[in-house]
């Protein structure tokens, strides 16, 4: 069963007002903060966002949440979703390599590699380039993770250009995600939900953000694609996401916190300027303009 997504997890949780409201401040471009007291309404429109990220929208565990309001009891129910999943790759990968690349996506996204290695954890690194194919694509089809390819030349049409041997995974639910991220604990404690839920949890959590946003883009009917290229010396500049509007193509960048640099999107724009639609910086902020760049909170990608 494919996991909720925000506007039916936001029903679920008996959160009538929540989405249509998101999406009538994202139509007109419009804070929250603009005045009165839309900056309370934001940091609730944010809390519930990330209890969305803690909870995800598999059924189970919503279901769990709903009846206890004890995060330690969801938490058992996405493990052992996850141990489900564990025991079907291995199942159709006996090798256990399918498995355990799996396991490894949130240390490889949190890393910031340009792109993922498909031998992460595994005892052997050696592996045929036909067999690297059939396992991503085995993954895929398996609906459990989406995966992102680099596009060799970001246009309308990218899956044309697409280079099959650069590729990232993000796993279908980010209420997996986290759970997974924090597999090394016999559980995920409440004090960590409700530190992440309070957003003072003493992590990097760019990963997260990352893997939330490749979700809805991927419920919201898109293919993921990402971009990177070469800066002076040994820096290399990335976009994390790439969709196509129309004719042009719109590149997002998605930011941890209240980060607001945003100099790959910069060079980007500047290497393509043709090519270039409406750009988006994804950020923890509220709706805000820097000259061409549109920054929205995370909780409005939906409407991109």
């Amino acid at each position: 069963m494919n996991p909720l997504d925000y506007e039916e997890f936001c029903w679920a949780l008996g959160f009538d007002e929540t989405y249509p409201l998101i999406k009538g401040f994202f139509e007109k471009r419009k804070p929250f903060n603009a005045g009165g007291s839309g900056d309370a309404i934001y940091r609730e429109m944010l809390r519930r966002f990330r209890l969305y990220l803690l909870l995800g929208g598999m059924p189970q565990a919503i279901e769990a949440y709903l009846h206890s309001h004890n995060f330690e009891k969801v938490d058992q129910v996405k493990r052992d979703i996850i141990r489900l999943y564990q025991q079907d790759f291995n199942k159709l990968d006996a090798s256990g390599l399918t498995s355990a690349l799996f396991m490894s996506i949130p240390a490889q996204l949190s890393s910031n590699r340009d792109r993922f290695s498909l031998t992460e954890g595994a005892e052997n690194k050696s592996i045929s380039k036909n067999r690297a194919s059939k396992i991503i694509q085995l993954m895929a089809e398996s609906k459990v993770v989406d995966v992102a390819w680099r596009a060799n030349d970001p246009n309308v049409g990218m899956s044309l250009s697409a280079d099959l041997s650069a590729f990232k995974m993000y796993i279908c639910d980010t209420g997996l995600f986290i759970t997974l991220a924090f597999w090394d604990k016999s559980f995920t404690e409440n004090l960590i939900y409700k530190k992440l839920l309070g957003g003072k949890l003493d992590v990097n959590l760019g990963y997260v953000y990352e893997n939330a946003v490749a979700q809805m883009l991927v419920a919201s009917g898109n293919r993921l694609f990402f971009y990177t290229f070469k800066a002076p010396g040994n820096h290399i500049y990335e976009i994390d996401f790439l969709i196509s509007k129309g004719a042009k193509i719109c590149p997002i960048e998605v930011k941890s916190g209240m980060q607001t640099r945003h100099k790959s999107m910069d060079e980007f724009c500047r290497k393509f300027s043709s090519r270039v639609g409406q750009r988006y910086m994804i950020w923890e902020g509220d709706l805000a303009r820097d000259q061409e760049l549109l920054a929205i909170p995370t909780f409005m990608t939906p409407f991109i």
